[in-house]
């Protein structure tokens, strides 16, 4: 992701040390070079909003104390391997065609339903 000009951090670098700087766990300086390069870079800046409301939502939908401590450790490890491209993204299932769905006989002991 780049929008396309110089800049002083590279977007690669950014993008790898979002979570740091979202959840504050990095120094001040390279704090400043963040918010620097998003002043400066659209996509980086539209990550980093899209990357804070998934934090937000899940903060509010999970809370912090069911969460077991190794789990974003977890996640963050499977991120970066899709994003190194070492393994694909969790893809659902395709659905089974009709034609290829097992008939199943009606169950006797079970009343049948009519729509």
């Amino acid at each position: 992701m780049s929008c396309g000009n110089p800049h002083e951090t590279d977007c690669s670098e950014v993008l790898d040390h979002l979570y740091e700087y979202l959840d504050s766990e990095m120094s001040e300086g390279d704090r400043h070079k963040l918010e620097e390069h998003f002043g400066e870079c659209h996509p980086c800046l539209e990550k980093y909003g899209l990357e804070q409301a998934v934090k937000k939502l899940v903060k509010r939908c999970c809370g912090h104390d069911d969460v077991p401590g190794d789990l974003r450790s977890k996640v963050l490890t499977r991120i970066e391997l899709i994003r190194s491209g070492e393994i694909g993204p969790v893809t659902e299932a395709p659905l089974e065609s009709p034609s290829s769905a097992k008939s199943v006989e009606p169950d006797p002991g079970h009343p049948q339903t009519t729509s």
